[in-house]
């Protein structure tokens, strides 16, 4: 059935709804970047598409829409569909800690676990009022850095990257947040030309997907960035010279927080004597660990033996 068909048969935003959820079951569709399921996804497309709010009233759900207002969403769900784009690509906009992101195919969609750790300001690891300075590896559109500055709002940031393309779009947020002299965006291959500060939180949700892991992505993962996903062959090819040079660059109480997902096992198997604190989460989420400073000058010898 053709688009204005389609148009011409629903007349309401939940006619519009259902209809997508029952064509993303059809197709098949993984929901891996944000979105828990097809109704949630459909919702979010369609309020996106009529640019409405995420949190706008089922109450208005049975309004009818335009032809042209059809024809929008009916096109971002032929994106979602046929090129497996994921919705935010689409839409070019993603949400993490409360915050809205642009995002599009240079970076990684946001989804990671640190928003709790990040709203709860590291509690109770760290005491907020300590806070000066906050760096973030890897930051691909800058999130996690953005979140922290709201979360401590005395605190000058630096987010750095490998890649110019990602911090070209962490730049169109910093500007967005109006984060302009506060944060501070830095083209480095981890350390390499960092301020060297020292800093009292070091965060990063850096590449940790194994080459396994890598030829099994699904269609939607492969839209986005190998370089943010991609660590070798146990996935650890970031994380470890991560963990070599953070002590040098962390205050005598800071903390490192690293994201390293599927990897976890990989790690610990690696470094068995290194005592990551794996953090949990009330909302879901795994693979995170924390050490302090005096943790990371303890093993210092074990880092760099790898």
């Amino acid at each position: 059935m053709k688009t204005h068909e389609i148009a011409s048969e629903l007349m309401t935003l939940r006619d519009l709804i259902r209809w997508g959820v029952s064509a993303f079951n059809e197709a098949g569709l993984s929901f891996v970047q944000g979105m828990p399921n097809a109704l949630d996804e459909a919702v979010y497309l369609c309020l996106s598409a009529l640019n409405l709010p995420p949190d706008f009233s089922e109450d208005f759900f049975d309004c009818v829409l335009t032809f042209e207002e059809k024809k929008t969403i009916l096109e971002y769900y032929h994106q979602r569909i046929e090129n497996r784009k994921p919705a935010a690509y689409i839409t070019n906009e993603a949400w993490f800690a409360g915050l809205s992101f642009y995002v599009d195919e240079r970076v990684l969609i946001p989804r990671s676990p640190f928003a709790e750790l990040v709203q709860q300001q590291f509690a109770p690891w760290i005491d907020a009022d300590d806070i000066t300075k906050v760096l973030e590896l890897c930051t691909g559109s800058g999130c996690i850095a953005i979140a922290c500055a709201y979360a401590f709002d005395q605190a000058q940031l630096v987010a750095s990257d490998i890649s110019g393309d990602a911090l070209k779009v962490a730049e169109i947020n910093r500007q967005n947040h109006g984060l302009e002299q506060r944060l501070q965006l830095v083209e480095s291959d981890l350390y390499a030309d960092i301020p060297l500060k020292p800093y009292d939180i070091i965060v990063s949700n850096p590449p940790y997907i194994s080459e396994q892991e890598m030829a099994e992505l699904v269609d939607e993962s492969r839209a986005e960035p190998a370089l943010g996903l991609a660590a070798g062959e146990a996935g650890l090819d970031v994380v470890i010279p991560m963990l070599q040079g953070a002590r040098e660059f962390l205050s005598d109480y800071g903390i490192l927080v690293v994201e390293v997902g599927y990897s976890q096992p990989a790690l610990e198997e690696a470094l068995p004597e290194v005592p990551f604190m794996w953090l949990d989460f009330e909302h879901g989420g795994e693979g995170v660990f924390l050490l302090t400073a005096q943790q990371l000058e303890d093993y210092q010898s074990e880092f760099d033996a790898m």
